[in-house]
């Protein structure tokens, strides 16, 4: 395989770094040595998926501080305590995603060098640290009202039963956006005390955004998941996989765009207004800007800008928090 698939030879390969990482990351500069394959286990090496389940967390709290006027030290401490709950449930799922996808990882040139199926580390040790990480999440989670306390034990669902996804159906990116975005539901819930219809509009764009960057990642994949057997919507849409991208951003900002009507009162300014929709038009318009670069056939070009989705989210969340403060 060629581009973003392609394994890491020679003495890069004998160090555990993963072929999909991002070159320099910190694991492998600066991690100590003994614990580098467990941090590599959790993605830390490649952040970009803890950001992806961060941030529908931060628009739900920032966008139910638009909507009820308050914010304060709870809805800071909501923002932080997501931020590490993030880093540890994202973590604690790839391990769970990697224990689970072992045999179907080291027949895939992209995957291969993860550290369970190179022999860094063992499937025992792997259940350990997944147990770990999602204590201290767990412990996090217990400072939130008791309403966002049963939501975050209910992601526990959609977690458990994602990596199965794509041995059963051919849209796995849903069983992903239902768990990557579960944050939406519990941030407003916790800085309002109960769950609204505005923030379930905000989760179902964020499903349609995941259906939308996840495809994007899978195009990657898409001759090692063939032969592998295993299912994805970038098998299943082949050469209308464009339309459906479109699709996907049209709905997502939609979507964004009922939550914020949905969320905006009497008592928000005009500015809160305007700032509040300008997050829909950024979020718009970054995935339009993805969509015109994308090539379907090449790799590399698909991992940047899946990658760059990072972005897109932040714009929202920028908006929506400038919208607070208005």
């Amino acid at each position: 395989m060629s581009g973003g698939r392609a394994l890491l030879s020679g003495s890069q390969a004998t160090e555990g770094q993963v072929s999909d990482a991002v070159k320099g990351n910190w694991v492998d500069r600066l991690a100590p040595v003994p614990i580098r394959p467990y941090l590599r286990l959790s993605r830390a090496d490649r952040p970009i998926g803890a950001w992806l389940l961060l941030l529908p967390c931060w628009w739900g709290v920032l966008l139910a501080a638009v909507h009820t006027g308050r914010f304060g030290w709870s809805g800071l401490w909501i923002m932080a305590g997501c931020a590490v709950g993030a880093v540890l449930m994202r973590g604690a799922g790839c391990t769970w995603n990697d224990i689970t996808d072992r045999d179907i990882d080291g027949g895939v040139a992209r995957t291969r060098s993860r550290p369970i199926p190179s022999g860094q580390v063992r499937v025992r040790g792997a259940v350990i640290w997944m147990v770990i990480q999602s204590l201290l999440a767990f412990l996090i989670l217990l400072t939130f009202p008791i309403g966002a306390i049963l939501l975050g034990i209910l992601a526990l669902g959609p977690v458990a039963i994602y990596p199965f996804a794509k041995r059963f159906t051919w849209w796995p990116q849903v069983f992903l956006g239902i768990a990557f975005n579960w944050g939406a539901l519990l941030a407003w819930t916790a800085l309002t005390g109960s769950l609204s219809w505005p923030a379930v509009a905000l989760y179902l764009a964020g499903i349609a955004w995941t259906l939308f960057y996840d495809t994007i990642y899978a195009l990657q994949d898409i001759e090692d998941d063939a032969l592998m057997g295993v299912h994805s919507t970038a098998r299943l849409f082949g050469r209308r996989v464009r339309s459906w991208l479109a699709g996907f951003a049209v709905a997502a900002t939609l979507l964004t765009g009922i939550a914020v009507l949905g969320a905006i009162g009497a008592g928000n300014s005009l500015l809160a207004t305007i700032l509040g929709f300008g997050a829909v038009a950024a979020f718009g318009l970054h995935m339009m800007w993805q969509f015109s670069l994308l090539d379907p056939g090449d790799p590399e070009s698909c991992l940047r800008l899946f990658r760059s989705n990072r972005d897109a989210g932040l714009l929202v969340a920028l908006f929506f928090a400038l919208a607070a403060m208005a």
